[in-house]
């Protein structure tokens, strides 16, 4: 759930009901979404915090010019470019035509999500070595420069399934 609270917008991450006597409140840990802060704050039972209406949006990426990656919304196809410091991570996974969730706030831009998985293929790897099993895999070059560590088998031209999240292999597409 997303809440404004200080004029500050809100994520919450986790929250604990606490009962003492005859008193009870509900602790609740937050996520600024603008700055990534994280904050706690105490309140009664029945206080009213303002909930924020968060609008996903599913955008396809485009391009990358270095300062910004451009997306278009599939339904009006409105082009818009968020500044590279607002894709973050999520930079390493994209490539043309790929579909990415942006969320705003009003006009405001807040994130790009990615899927949990995505699809990519091998670009550069070494060969594999028979019997090598003491290191545990190779580094792979995907085709969005990003590299991974796979397993010894793998090789260029492969298209693998990799966890955007944690940035690791999880078997071939």
């Amino acid at each position: 759930m997303s809440v404004v609270l200080d004029n500050q917008l809100l994520r919450v991450v986790e929250y604990h009901l606490q009962r003492a006597a005859q008193q009870s409140w509900i602790k609740i840990r937050f996520k600024n979404m603008r700055t990534g802060a994280i904050t706690e704050r105490s309140f009664k039972p029945g206080a009213k915090i303002e909930p924020a209406h968060i609008d996903y949006k599913p955008m396809q990426f485009l391009y990358s010019d270095g300062d910004a990656f451009h997306f278009m919304d599939q339904t009006t196809f409105e082009q818009i470019a968020v500044p590279a410091v607002k894709v973050g991570d999520a930079s390493k996974y994209l490539k043309e035509g790929f579909l990415a969730n942006l969320s705003f706030f009003g006009e405001e831009l807040l994130d790009v999500d990615l899927p949990a998985t995505v699809e990519l293929k091998v670009t550069e790897t070494s060969p594999g070595f028979k019997g090598d099993t003491v290191s545990g895999g190779k580094p792979a070059t995907m085709e969005t420069g990003v590299v991974i560590q796979v397993p010894f088998f793998v090789n260029v031209g492969d298209t693998l399934k990799i966890d955007t999240r944690e940035g690791k292999y999880l078997g071939r597409a």
